[in-house]
């Protein structure tokens, strides 16, 4: 039997491509203990004012809502205080040590790589600071995403012109281009891979952050229908 038709054709594809970061963002925590509250919160607020001189001696500015993409910027988005406590072993209850911790959080967004180096030196100058992420991203309009955009729609037609040669047909035209998710089925959105990086430092200092630039991998998944020519089956 000879079939008549034009078979409708989907696929999903995907393409990837390494970049250099666009910025990265530095998150640590600045603690500091003294034998009451007012004295811990008073010497916390010391190494803040101490560490941010450093940063502000890089160009630093304080992040708010005009702050943009500036090339250094900083934010203490959170404290507290807290009793230092320890485990009686004859009790076995928590007791107090009658120490008080006081801490700050605290974030730095580099956008100047160049500044790097100097960073991670005002960073590890700081003994109370203890970094415990740096996190490498990529902008949303980084060049390089149409790039890798138009790779997964080359790939989806790649794709589809090999389906339709199984078929001794070719393909005529595209009829939908999607993000994947949105021609149904589940979701595979565009995204980039962070990557983390750190140095251990000697004896009992918190970690500093080695500050070295991590390459991003940026994957964009589409999903795709072509009409192909008509395709006649042999008789079953």
């Amino acid at each position: 039997m000879n079939g008549g038709g034009s078979p409708l054709l989907s696929v999903r594809a995907e393409a990837r491509q390494l970049v250099g970061p666009d910025y990265a963002v530095v998150d640590g925590l600045i603690e500091d203990t003294a034998s009451s509250k007012v004295e811990a919160v008073r010497s916390v607020a010391g190494s803040l004012d101490h560490l941010t001189a450093g940063l502000a001696a890089l160009g630093a500015v304080p992040f708010d809502e005009g702050a943009g993409r500036r090339p250094l910027t900083w934010s203490a988005y959170s404290s507290a205080t807290r009793e230092e406590l320890y485990h009686d072993t004859e009790t076995m209850r928590m007791e107090r040590t009658g120490l008080v911790t006081a801490t700050v959080a605290l974030r730095v967004t580099v956008r100047d790589l160049d500044l790097l180096d100097d960073l991670g030196g005002v960073l590890a100058a700081q003994p109370g600071l203890n970094v415990h992420g740096v996190m490498w991203h990529v902008d949303w309009d980084n060049p390089a995403w149409p790039q890798v955009r138009a790779a997964a729609i080359g790939a989806a037609i790649g794709k589809a012109r090999d389906y339709a040669a199984a078929l001794g047909a070719t393909v005529r035209q595209v009829e939908h281009i999607a993000d994947a998710g949105l021609l149904g089925g589940d979701t595979a959105p565009h995204h980039m891979v962070h990557s983390a990086a750190f140095r251990a430092s000697g004896g009992d200092q918190p970690a500093t952050p080695a500050l070295t630039p991590v390459p991003q991998e940026l994957i964009a998944t589409i999903e795709a229908r072509f009409r192909t020519t008509d395709v006649s089956l042999p008789n079953a």
